[in-house]
């Protein structure tokens, strides 16, 4: 089931942003979470089974400079890997696309790391309807 993510979700988001490649702590996404949730232009869903997150999609709205338009950036989207290939990333990718709708957005976007291992995902994104246009550049403050 797909659900809006809450603070008690901490601890069950860790696993999650590990398989995605951000180490982090319970307490480091209650931090997180804490200044996520209290803002309306993000939303994040999780795909729960048993009371086990399986998958995870967290966005934000925004507005942009080049175009009139609001657009949907997606910013961490992940499916367990035991559990890839069962249409968990679909159903979240379509809850994305329907919050951005609703939203009145024009546009839905991600970034994705080059490394050889993020291949399947770019088939994947590619498989949704993305198109890989950008090339990211990133510099530490």
């Amino acid at each position: 089931m797909i659900r809006t993510i809450g603070y008690e979700d901490a601890a069950a988001i860790v696993p999650l942003m590990e398989e995605l490649g951000y180490p982090t702590t319970k307490e480091q996404m209650k931090f997180r979470l804490e200044g996520i949730l209290n803002r309306s232009e993000y939303q994040t869903f999780v795909w729960e089974h048993d009371d086990y997150l399986k998958g995870m999609i967290g966005m934000t709205l925004s507005y942009a400079y080049h175009s009139d338009d609001l657009h949907v950036r997606v910013i961490a989207f992940v499916v367990k890997e035991e559990y890839q290939g069962e249409g968990i990333g679909r159903s979240l990718m379509d809850a994305a696309e329907k919050w951005g709708r609703d939203k009145r957005a024009k546009m839905i976007m991600l970034n994705s790391g080059n490394r050889d291992e993020r291949q399947t995902a770019h088939q994947i994104y590619r498989h949704y309807g993305f198109q890989g246009k950008a090339t990211g550049f990133y510099k530490s403050l």
